[in-house]
């Protein structure tokens, strides 16, 4: 514990009530819908934000890696989904089959050579696989016809298939959510239907992201389960989107002000501390909740460059929030998360990539 002003900045700060609010209100709507929610611990890395989430209801969470899920399953997490299409090699498949021992595990696949890999590599280690199927993002997955073969070669490989997953990663667009969350369905009741035509009954059928939350919960459907992720903190991606409002952002980067020159802000957030991610329609490289109109325009690896769009400029020595643009490149950028400005939160998952 710390006291509020005593940690040096730059630093990436949770307000825990809105942490906190926005956990629950995702588990409460879920649960009206009769969704499961099994969030997405990419984002946070971090226990003590997957406890909470638990706690709310959650079914267990969702990794990109075997080594997030080795960390959670570490601390306890009993229930662990690594929403990737694995190619493991001997040594992955040593850490999976350990980590299969412990906990209930579910991994990715979205090829018939996919499937025999895991295979010949894990039958019998007793994890489960999720085809995965593109929904529109077009990165990863079988076109949704072709999940049943998918998941045929997999049960002929020795696998127990749970079911279908994907991700609507085109929603991430303005004015996209709800269209990618009718792809998003309309893609996993074909997956559904192509399971059924070879014999197969998938008891998952999971989606989900966080501009497509509300779209994907007001017309579940064929959905058993959702995997958002930015949802607990939000960012400025999702503040331009409409997924996230500034009243809602629970995570900021506190940093502050040590220079005016050209007549703007500059801060001592930079791009180490921030990350760089900007899309094509995003307005700056992030934005200040004091300052609603404000953007960072400029970002280097430890400054950043702050239109105030008219506003009187605060201080030298000031602090000031900063919203990342991209939460989970942010954190994974760093060592410890300050909850309330006083107690540190270890991101524990931080650098697992692999």
């Amino acid at each position: 514990m710390t006291t509020p002003g005593s940690v040096p900045t730059p630093y990436l700060r949770v307000d825990t009530a809105r942490l906190r609010a926005n956990v629950a209100r995702a588990a409460e709507r879920a649960a009206a819908a009769r969704v499961g929610l099994r969030p997405h611990a990419k984002t946070h890395k971090c226990v003590e934000v997957a406890r909470l989430q638990l706690a709310a209801g959650a079914a267990g969470l969702t990794v990109a890696t075997t080594g997030e899920a080795e960390v959670f399953a570490e601390h306890g997490v009993e229930d662990l989904f690594v929403a990737y299409p694995l190619w493991p090699d001997a040594g992955v498949a040593r850490r999976l089959r350990n980590l299969a021992g412990r906990v209930d595990l579910a991994v990715g696949v979205d090829s018939v050579e996919g499937a025999h890999r895991l295979g010949s590599t894990l039958a019998g280690a007793g994890l489960a696989v999720l085809v995965e199927v593109d929904s529109g993002q077009h990165r990863t997955g079988v076109p949704p016809a072709d999940a049943g073969a998918v998941a045929a070669a997999a049960a002929e490989a020795g696998l127990a298939v749970r079911g279908v997953f994907t991700f609507p990663g085109h929603a991430y667009a303005p004015a996209a959510g709800a269209t990618g969350a009718a792809d998003e369905a309309a893609a996993l009741a074909t997956a559904v239907a192509s399971f059924r035509d070879a014999g197969l009954e998938p008891d998952v059928v999971s989606g989900g992201s966080t501009p497509t939350l509300e779209s994907s919960l007001a017309g579940p459907g064929v959905l058993t389960e959702l995997r958002p992720g930015v949802y607990v903190f939000g960012d400025a991606q999702q503040w331009e989107l409409g997924s996230t409002g500034p009243e809602d952002v629970a995570l900021t980067c506190r940093s502050t002000v040590v220079s005016h020159t050209g007549g703007r802000v500059v801060l001592d957030a930079g791009s180490k501390v921030l990350g760089a991610d900007r899309p094509p329609w995003a307005s700056g490289w992030g934005r200040l909740p004091a300052y609603p109109a404000a953007r960072v325009v400029q970002l280097a690896e430890h400054h950043a460059v702050v239109d105030l769009a008219g506003a009187p400029l605060p201080p030298l020595g000031a602090r000031v929030d900063v919203v990342p643009n991209h939460v989970c490149a942010a954190v994974n950028l760093a060592d410890v998360l300050w909850a309330d400005d006083t107690e540190p939160w270890p991101v524990a998952a931080r650098g697992r990539n692999g």
